[in-house]
């Protein structure tokens, strides 16, 4: 059988647990829960960014970027995100008008929790 397929074949196995959606103008990012065959968890994060506006004859183009993030990393990289913003927070703070400009790009988010700012307390339990 050939590998390509394989490999294809196996992400198309792999079940989907939970997912959040943040819109962020011509960027989507997905962050997803998903299970692998050995029922082990692992987030799978990925940009989608529109570089090419559709027509009427032609599809929109977007580029991917993907990150999969599998469960023994994610107290460390938490804890590195978790500092880069803390770090972004304390250096440049949004000013009034781009805080209200991200509570409205985030406004399509599935995500309840607000979008402004950082929690460092994470609980965490594997």
């Amino acid at each position: 059988m050939n590998k390509d397929f394989e490999n294809w074949q196996n992400r198309q196995d792999n079940e989907l647990l939970f997912s959040r959606t943040v819109k962020a103008g011509k960027r989507i990012y997905y962050i997803d829960v998903k299970q692998d065959r050995k029922d082990e968890f692992y987030i799978s994060m990925t940009e989608s960014k529109r570089v090419q506006e559709g027509t009427e004859t032609e599809k929109p183009v977007f580029e991917k970027h993907k990150i999969f993030l599998y469960r023994e990393d994610i107290i460390n990289f938490l804890g590195a995100l978790t500092d880069a913003a803390q770090y972004v927070g304390d250096h440049r703070p949004l000013t009034p008008h781009e805080a209200t400009a991200e509570t409205e790009n985030y406004g399509d988010s599935t995500d309840q929790t607000s979008k402004s700012e950082v929690n460092g307390d994470f609980e965490v339990e594997f």
